[in-house]
This record gives C-alpha cells, sequence and structure tokens, in this order.
C-alpha cells in the first residue's frame, strides 16, 4: 500500500522551505528503489559521518562516487564475467545506484574500498560567517555626579 502525501497545504503557511518539501518527496519517491546492496550511515564525531556501502565481488574500477550541490550517488557496474564453470552464483554482481541527499555545507572528505566495503566519509564545515558568534555587551558611562540635579522652584 502506498501512501502518498499532499504539501500543498504547508506550500500555502510558509516561505523559503522548498528544498525540504522537495526532500520529502524525493525520499517518499525513492522507497521503492532497491536497497541492494546494504548500507550503513554512521555519525563519527560532532560534525562527521561515514557511509559504508557493502560492495563483495566489486573492484575498485566497477565503482564510481559522484557529489554535485547536496547529492552523492555512488554507482557500482561489474565488468561482464563469463559464467561458465558456475555451479550455483550467489554473490550478486548486478549494476546498483544509491542517491544520498546531504545537507548543505556537507563535503566528501574521502573514500576507501578495504575487504569489500567501500567507505566514505563526510564532514559538514559550517562557514565562519554562519557560526554562532558572541556579542559583547557594552555599558554607558556613569554620570560624574552622584546627586541627582534639582531645580529651583522659583527659577522655575
Amino acid at each position: 500500500m502506498a501512501t502518498s502525501y499532499d504539501y500543498a497545504p504547508l506550500f500555502r503557511s510558509s516561505v523559503g522551505f522548498d528544498r525540504i518539501f522537495n526532500l520529502l518527496e524525493n525520499a517518499q519517491r525513492a522507497r521503492s528503489i532497491s536497497d541492494w546492496p546494504p548500507y550503513d550511515i554512521v555519525k563519527t564525531g560532532d560534525d562527521s559521518y561515514r557511509i559504508s556501502v557493502a560492495v563483495a565481488g566489486f573492484e575498485q574500477s566497477d565503482l564510481d562516487i559522484t557529489f554535485q550541490s547536496n547529492l552523492l550517488i555512488v554507482t557500482g557496474k561489474k565488468q561482464e564475467a563469463t559464467t561458465e564453470g558456475y555451479l550455483h552464483r550467489g554473490i550478486a554482481g548486478r549494476p546498483f545506484e544509491h542517491r544520498f541527499e546531504l545537507a548543505d555545507h556537507v563535503r566528501v572528505d574521502g573514500a576507501d574500498l578495504k575487504n569489500g566495503l567501500l567507505s566514505i566519509d563526510l564532514v559538514r564545515e559550517i562557514p565562519e560567517a554562519l557560526k554562532p558568534r558572541k556579542i559583547s555587551i557594552q555599558s554607558s558611562p556613569a554620570l560624574t555626579s552622584s546627586r541627582p540635579t534639582q531645580i529651583d522652584a522659583q527659577a522655575a
């Protein structure tokens, strides 16, 4: 049973959240796509993440990682191998594509293929202009006289 959500009421009452609604719609559509090969997303620090994709049987030349405008695409396509000699073929080698929407200011720090696991390191680098900063409070100079000024009743 597929459920579709209508975001139109939210569009009418909000300004500047278009990207969030697009992400929700894309995530809903992407659910039907295969989750093969399996992957993990791990938060390794305050501003660092790692995506690990199980790519057993794939070589480095069979894999491609592309990052463009907050979208990370991991694709794999094995070279055609001969099928003769196999009595059972259980290790899947079919082509795949995984798409990951990344938040603003998240960049790919590196990738590594080891023991059939493709690890992609991500780092969030918030620009100095967007980081919280401390604002100093200035106090106004105190009056030199501690006695309040009085107006003479006759002069007034």
